[in-house]
């Protein structure tokens, strides 16, 4: 795959993503935001300094002013386009990915993402083609200070919260800078973890979904006897939580926690889960008096359903959590104070709030390198075709007693399986015949 993917563009530094095609790709990216001002943020990658720069220049070149908030989590840089009435933006991560990795994600207007179906098609031929602008006036570079609104921003959510232990793990990632200064204003006692800006990721990889990530934040909930652990991961638009036990909860299994507090506050309201979600999670929102509906892995998906449906509150087996009142945008700051308004209200451990939900058998995401994609969710859809079949995002099928997704991944050269059933042995079954079209798993 190249580095414009389906969300954002993302690739090794320098050997796929380097200065001279983020000039391009900035001089692109102003050309189609069309605006005579957009907002310029980063994360605390090593190239980052440098690849800002160079995205300035180019969009500079065309003409536009960059307003630089210098460095910013993902979701701060939601906010501050929306919050502050720019035309578009861009935020220059990778995300969760490596250390060797950088990127870029575009948004319009109200931190709406643009997406490969949505623009960046548009801006990669841009690139390709050559159609660099060089306007007669060259833009001007100023700078913005975020911080402060973005704090009261995230506070806004926060209701009735009691004095809590939480164990915190920042991945040396943006939520080292952003969350600080919330803590300080909440009633909380904190154990955190590698809260320091480091692109190196010196103690675990900023992808809280890896194997073995979460081992030193379960460690230091035990050790304090915390409520609950969360971990952020770099550009902190992402958030997985433990409970009191240092057990790792399923993130669309938090969708259904987090949910019920919304909807004490929005009875009725609309709720989104990812396809990969369990069952259980629809289920308890509607016991809880909720709308839910499925939607697309991915935030562009996400966003712009959230956004039609005018829903409340959305969340995504990989740690994304959407909240309509922070612009549709996903926030893993937000999600920790969610969390901490539940634990608060409930006044039972997190344990209890989350173990009536994990009463379906699991595989979570398995993944398989297949050659031919479509071709292989041809053959699931015929083996499968006595199952209710929908093609929302790969393939899904449903049966009474078990259920599963297959899809490809947006991301990586991956098909995705998650499947689920009444009982172990359904789930092992299922599994073995899915295995039986699309091989043996692998690592991704």
């Amino acid at each position: 795959m190249g580095i414009f993917k389906a969300y954002d563009v993302r690739g090794v530094y320098p050997t796929e993503l380097d200065e001279a095609m983020m000039r391009k790709i900035g001089n692109a990216a102003a050309q189609f935001l069309d605006s005579p001002r957009i907002l310029v943020s980063r994360d605390m990658r090593l190239s980052g300094e440098s690849l800002r720069d160079s995205f300035v220049e180019g969009a500079t070149d065309a003409g536009v002013d960059c307003v630089d908030a210098g460095l910013l989590s993902t979701p701060g840089n939601y906010f501050a386009i929306a919050h502050y009435g720019f035309a578009g933006g861009v935020q220059i991560t990778a995300s969760h990915n490596p250390k060797e990795y950088n990127g870029v994600k575009v948004s319009r207007q109200n931190a709406i993402p643009v997406g490969c179906e949505t623009g960046l098609a548009d801006i990669e031929k841009m690139v390709t083609g050559g159609e660099y602008k060089i306007a007669a006036v060259k833009g001007k570079v100023s700078s913005i200070s975020v911080l402060d609104d973005l704090t009261d921003h995230v506070l806004k959510f926060a209701h009735g919260v009691k004095p809590l232990k939480v164990a915190i793990d920042a991945s040396n990632g943006m939520a080292g800078l952003t969350l600080p200064p919330v803590l300080a204003k909440l009633p909380i006692q904190t154990k955190r973890l590698y809260f320091d800006l480091d692109g190196t990721f010196p103690h675990h990889p900023a992808n809280p979904l890896k194997p073995g990530a979460l081992d030193d934040l379960r460690k230091a909930v035990k050790e304090m006897r915390a409520d609950f652990g969360a971990a952020l991961d770099a550009d902190a638009d992402r958030c997985v939580f433990v409970d009191e036990n240092a057990e790792i909860i399923p993130s669309d299994i938090m969708t259904a926690v987090m949910a019920k507090d919304v909807l004490k506050h929005e009875p009725g309201a609309i709720i989104l889960y990812d396809v990969r979600s369990s069952r259980a999670v629809r289920e308890d929102i509607a016991a809880a008096g909720g709308n839910a509906f499925p939607e697309r892995v991915g935030h562009a998906f996400m966003k712009a359903t959230l956004r039609e449906k005018n829903g409340a509150f959305a969340g995504e087996l990989s740690g994304h959590y959407y909240f309509r009142d922070n612009f549709y945008a996903d926030s893993a700051d937000i999600a920790l104070v969610t969390v901490l308004n539940v634990l608060s209200a409930s006044g039972k451990p997190l344990s209890q709030l989350v173990k009536p939900l994990l009463r379906y058998f699991n595989t979570g995401e398995v993944n398989f390198r297949v050659p031919d994609k479509e071709a292989r969710l041809k053959e699931i859809a015929s083996t499968f075709a006595d199952g209710k079949i929908s093609r929302l995002d790969g393939v899904t099928v449903d049966y009474p007693d078990w259920w599963f997704n297959v899809r490809p991944s947006n991301t990586e050269p991956l098909m995705r399986l998650v499947l689920e059933a009444n009982t172990a042995r359904l789930r092992d079954d299922g599994l073995k015949r899915l295995k039986a079209i699309l091989g043996e798993p692998v690592s991704e």
